[in-house]
C-alpha cells in the first residue's frame, strides 16, 4: 500500500457499497470498519512493512521514531492509526484548537499529507485542514474557525496563525513530525521548538526522517518520551531498479546535452532537477524553444502556479517538470520514468531523494546525471555514499574531458558530508532566508 499522490474526492456515503471487507489478518484487520472500507475501497490488501509495525505500535498510544524512505506507506502508517485513535476517542473540535498536528516541510508534501487523511477518513465524521504559505490566509482562517480534528502545516505558516490566535495549540493529543531531516536542512528546527512550546506535555509524539543518523535521533529524543524505534529505510541506500549514469559535460553545453536527451522518446516522462530557481526558469525556456513542453516548480512560484505546474505533470499534459529540491521529497508521481540531475546536488543525501522519484512501486526507471568540471567534488561524495562509483557514459556528442578529469574540490562555504554546510555555515541560496521573521518564509514560499 503505497502513499498517495491522486486524492479522489470523498465519495457520499450512500452511494458507496456498504459490505464490509475482509482483512482476516494483519494489521488492517485492527482498524475499525469505516476505515477498513476507505482502505479496500483504494484497492489496498496488503500493508508495507513500515504500516506492519508501526500502526500496532501506534494503536497503543507509543511515542515513535521513525525512518523511512517517500513511497514506502509511511504517510498511511500514521493517518491510519491517528483517525482511528480521534474516532474512538471523540471531542468536538474547538475552534481553531485542533487534536491533532501533523508538520511537514514543504507545501506539496503537507498538501499530500491532507488528501490521504480526505481518503481514508472519508467515512469518518472527522474534521481536517492544511495550511502553509503562499497563499491568502483567508480561506485557511474560515477553515479554522469551523473547527478541525487534524491539521497539517508547514512552520512558518502555522506561527503565523499562532500569532495572530487564530490556531491555540494547547489541545493538542498527537504531534507529528514528518521528513525532519529536510525541516533540519531548511533551517526550521528553531521554528519547530517554538511550536512545541505550545503544545501540552502529555502527548503522542511521532517523529519521522528518511534518515536517522546520530545527530538526528539526539533531536528526536528531545521530543518524544520513551519511543519505540521503526527503522525501513537500509543503512545504505538500495536503488537497485534504477539505472544509473553520469555524463560529463561542460557547464555551458548542459542544454544542448538535455535537448538532445529529450528527443529520445523512452524519456515518457522526466523530472529534472536543477540547484537554483533562476535556472529551472531558464530550462523551461530553453526546452520550449526546441518545442518540448514543460513547466518549473520552486519556492519563488505561487502556490496556484506550483499546483497547476504539478497536476500538469501527473495528467500528462506535458513530459517535464523541471524542479528545485523543494520538490525532491513529498513528490509521489508514479509513472515517472527518468530523473535527470541538470545540477548535481550539493549534498549526496538528495541525489538518493532526487533519484527516488523514479522506481516508484516496483517499477524501473532511469537517473541521468549531468557533472561539469565544477561538480566533480558532488559526484565523489555521492560515489562515496553509495559505495561505488556512479557508471559513466562517454560516447555522447557533448562529453567533456575536462570534466572527467578534474580534481576540483566542493566550495570551501559547504561541508566534506555530501556538501552538508557546517553549523553556522552559509545556506544554498534556494534555502536562504530570513532567520527572524517566519512572515519572510511565508513570501519565500516555505
Amino acid at each position: 500500500m503505497k502513499e498517495h499522490a491522486h486524492v479522489r474526492h470523498p465519495r457520499a456515503k450512500q452511494n458507496v457499497k456498504q459490505a464490509k471487507p475482509k482483512f482476516e489478518q494483519g494489521v488492517f484487520s485492527s482498524l475499525i470498519p469505516e476505515i477498513q472500507r476507505a482502505v479496500a475501497a483504494e484497492g489496498y490488501t496488503t500493508p508495507t512493512p513500515i504500516q506492519e509495525q508501526c500502526i500496532p505500535l501506534l494503536l497503543e498510544g507509543k511515542d515513535l521514531l521513525g525512518s523511512a524512505q517517500t513511497g514506502t506507506g509511511k504517510t498511511a502508517a500514521f493517518v491510519l492509526p491517528l483517525l482511528q485513535r480521534l474516532v474512538k476517542n471523540p471531542r468536538r473540535p474547538g475552534r481553531g484548537t485542533p487534536r491533532a498536528l501533523i508538520l511537514a516541510p514543504t507545501r506539496e508534501l503537507a498538501a499530500q499529507i491532507r488528501g490521504s487523511i480526505q481518503t481514508y477518513g472519508r467515512f469518518l465524521r472527522l474534521k481536517n485542514t492544511v495550511v502553509f504559505g503562499g497563499v491568502a490566509q483567508y480561506h485557511q482562517v474560515k477553515a479554522l474557525n469551523r473547527g478541525v480534528d487534524i491539521l497539517v502545516a508547514t512552520p512558518g505558516r502555522l506561527l503565523d496563525l499562532v500569532q495572530q490566535r487564530f490556531i491555540h495549540l494547547n489541545e493538542v493529543e498527537v504531534f507529528i513530525l514528518d521528513e525532519v531531516d529536510r525541516m533540519l536542512d531548511m533551517g526550521f528546527i528553531p521554528d519547530i521548538r517554538r511550536v512545541m512550546a505550545h503544545i501540552p506535555a502529555e502527548r503522542q509524539t511521532l517523529f519521522f526522517s528518511a534518515t536517522m543518523p546520530p545527530k538526528m535521533e539526539a533531536l528526536a529524543r528531545t521530543m518524544v518520551h520513551d519511543p519505540v524505534r521503526v527503522s525501513i529505510a537500509p543503512d545504505k541506500p538500495t536503488v537497485d531498479l534504477i539505472d544509473q549514469k553520469v555524463l560529463f559535460v561542460g557547464k555551458k553545453k548542459k542544454d544542448d546535452l538535455l535537448v538532445s536527451l529529450l528527443k529520445d522518446p523512452k524519456i515518457n516522462k522526466a523530472l529534472i532537477f536543477t540547484q537554483m530557481k533562476h535556472a529551472a526558469n531558464r530550462v523551461v525556456k530553453k526546452l520550449y524553444t526546441a518545442g518540448i513542453h514543460g513547466a518549473a516548480i520552486h519556492g519563488n512560484k505561487t502556490q496556484a502556479a506550483r499546483t497547476k505546474a504539478l497536476d500538469g505533470f501527473k495528467r500528462d499534459r506535458f513530459r517535464v517538470l523541471v524542479a528545485t529540491d523543494v520538490a525532491a521529497r513529498g513528490l509521489d508521481v508514479d509513472d515517472i520514468t527518468h530523473v535527470i540531475n541538470y545540477d548535481l546536488p550539493v549534498e549526496a543525501e538528495t541525489y538518493i531523494h532526487r533519484i527516488g522519484r523514479t522506481a516508484r512501486a516496483g517499477a524501473a526507471g532511469s537517473a541521468i546525471s549531468f557533472c561539469s568540471a565544477e561538480e566533480r567534488a558532488y559526484l565523489r561524495e555521492i560515489e562515496r555514499l553509495l559505495g561505488k562509483p556512479v557508471p559513466a557514459e562517454m560516447e555522447h556528442a557533448y562529453h567533456c574531458e575536462v570534466a572527467f578529469r578534474s580534481t576540483r574540490s566542493a566550495p570551501k562555504a559547504f561541508g566534506r558530508s555530501g556538501g552538508r554546510r557546517r553549523q553556522g555555515g552559509r545556506a544554498p541560496n534556494h534555502y536562504t532566508r530570513s532567520r527572524n521573521s517566519s512572515r519572510s518564509r511565508t513570501r519565500n514560499g516555505r
